[in-house]
């Protein structure tokens, strides 16, 4: 009976660099971004708000080329496995994905995207066209796309092993953000009501 070690080498460097840049983007960024809405770290270092936004957004970016270039290494250096090499759902899977993250981040714009909420820089109202009529983290959902889609079409079973670490480090994130996002908003139309019962006394 075949074990995982028969298509997947689990000692392999780069595999591990890989998973380690898997986790190590969503905890950056959270880390950051929760930092910043207590403390104003990066806005008084940049001297305002946007200015720190987009050194934040550069950062994300910046670490997603590394961690996606990571991914792309230890998949090369996997054994190839044949019931996992399915390269027409693998580039359906990638081209979707690509459309859910590149359509999020037209709609939501660079701080909408990148934790401006966490600024400060908040939006006037939600975002309910697509893609987010279809999901409402689309891109978190697309990148899992994404990485699963490569890895069909480099038939590396070891790409399933870290998508799955995508997915599931994508879902705790969430658990985290949604509410605390949610109720940066709250606390805004909380304050804009007082501000209006005031006006109206």
């Amino acid at each position: 009976m075949a074990s995982l070690s028969d298509f997947v080498d689990l000692s392999s460097p780069a595999l591990l660099v890989s998973a380690a840049t898997i986790a190590f983007n969503p905890i950056f960024w959270n880390i950051v971004a929760r930092a910043e809405y207590n403390n104003h770290i990066l806005t008084r270092i940049f001297g305002g708000p946007y200015n720190g936004c987009y050194f934040l957004a550069f950062t994300i970016f910046a670490i997603g080329i590394v961690r996606d270039h990571v991914y792309q290494v230890a998949l090369d250096e996997q054994s190839f496995y044949a019931p996992v090499h399915q390269p027409i759902i693998g580039g359906i899977l990638f081209a979707s994905g690509s459309v859910l993250v590149l359509s999020s981040m037209w709609a939501l714009g660079v701080t909408g995207t990148y934790l401006g909420d966490y600024f400060g820089i908040l939006m006037d109202a939600p975002v309910t066209g697509f893609p987010f009529n279809v999901t409402g983290s689309p891109m978190y959902w697309g990148s899992t796309m994404n990485f699963l889609g490569v890895a069909l079409w480099k038939g590396k079973a070891a790409g399933l092993l870290l998508t799955a670490e995508v997915f599931v480090l994508y879902w705790f994130a969430l658990q985290w953000e949604d509410p605390f996002t949610a109720e940066i908003y709250a606390k805004r139309e909380r304050e804009r009501a007082k501000k209006q019962g005031g006006k109206k006394q």
